[in-house]
C-alpha cells in the first residue's frame, strides 16, 4: 500500500506532481520522476506511474512530476526548465508534511526526461543568479538518465536528417543556428562538468534516441572527470527501460 496525493508547485495546471509515500514510512529517500515524450503536451507523467508504483513499494517516496510542454500555452521556452527546477524546489514544502529526507534525492529521467534530469544536474553548482532560469535550492544526490537526450544539437541533426520536425526545435523556439545561446544553456553536453554521480542507461536497440548519444556524452564527461557510469542494455529499446517486469529495469533498481 501506498499513500498518493497530487500536489501543484505552481498556478498553471501543469504545475503538478504526485507524491507516492511507502506505508510506515521515516525519514525515506525521494526519487524524483521525469517523464519523457520529446517534451510534448501530448505525452504525460502517467507513463511513470508503473515505475512510481514499484519505487514506493521498495521504500522510495517518489515525486512523478508534470512540467508546461510544447503545445499548451508556455509562457516563453524557459517556462519547462523552470518548471523542473520549482517542482524540485517545492521538496522542501513537502517535507514540512511528509518524512521524507532532503539529503537523499535522486532525480530519474526517461527521455527528455533524461535530458531534463541531467540538465538539472548542472544547475547543482550554479551559484549565479543571472540567466533565464530560476535557482536550484534542493541538493541532488545523483541523476540517473533513461535512454536521455544527452546533446540537444545532435538530435536536432537527427530529426533533420530524417527528415521529421524537430521536436529540439520546437522546445528551444529555434534551430541551432537561429538560437544557438539556448543550446549552449540547456544541452547537457554543453554543460560538462557538473560534479554530480551521473548514471547513464541506454539500450542497444533504441530507435527514438540512438544509443550513441549517451556513449558519447560518457566518453566527454569522463574526460570532463566526472563521476558517470554507462549501462548498454543489448536487446532492449525505447519503452522496456521503463517496464518494471523487464530486466532492464532490474538494471536500474542495481545503480540506485
Amino acid at each position: 500500500m501506498t499513500n498518493k496525493s497530487k500536489i501543484y508547485y505552481g498556478e498553471h495546471e501543469s504545475q503538478f506532481g504526485v507524491l507516492r509515500m511507502p506505508e510506515n514510512s521515516y525519514s525515506c529517500p525521494v526519487i524524483v520522476l521525469i517523464h519523457g515524450g520529446f517534451w510534448q503536451a501530448r505525452y504525460n507523467l502517467e507513463e511513470n506511474n508503473p515505475i512510481a508504483d514499484d519505487l514506493t513499494q521498495r521504500g522510495y517516496a517518489t515525486w512523478n512530476i508534470e512540467y508546461r510542454r510544447v503545445g499548451e500555452d508556455r509562457g516563453g521556452w524557459t517556462s519547462t526548465f523552470n518548471d523542473v527546477i520549482d517542482a524540485i524546489n517545492h521538496l522542501s514544502k513537502i517535507a514540512e508534511s511528509n518524512p521524507i529526507d532532503l539529503s537523499k534525492v535522486i532525480v530519474i529521467g526517461h527521455s527528455a526526461g533524461g535530458h531534463l534530469a541531467l540538465w538539472l544536474g548542472s544547475r547543482i553548482k550554479s551559484v549565479s543568479i543571472d540567466g533565464p532560469f530560476n535557482k536550484l535550492l534542493v541538493s541532488v544526490q545523483k541523476v540517473i538518465s533513461l535512454a536521455g537526450v544527452t546533446d540537444l544539437v545532435k538530435m536536432w541533426e537527427i530529426h533533420e536528417q530524417k527528415k521529421k520536425k524537430s521536436h529540439v526545435a520546437a522546445l528551444l523556439d529555434g534551430s541551432p543556428e537561429e538560437v544557438s545561446e539556448r543550446y549552449k544553456l540547456t544541452s547537457p553536453v554543453e554543460l560538462l562538468p557538473m560534479k554530480v554521480e551521473q548514471v547513464l542507461i541506454h539500450g542497444e536497440l533504441d530507435r527514438h534516441v540512438p544509443v550513441d548519444l549517451s556513449k558519447d556524452y560518457y566518453k566527454y564527461a569522463v574526460e570532463k572527470g566526472e563521476n558517470v557510469k554507462l549501462v548498454i542494455l543489448p536487446y532492449i529499446e525505447h519503452f522496456k527501460i521503463i517496464e518494471p517486469t523487464s530486466s532492464a529495469w532490474t538494471s536500474v533498481i542495481d545503480l540506485l
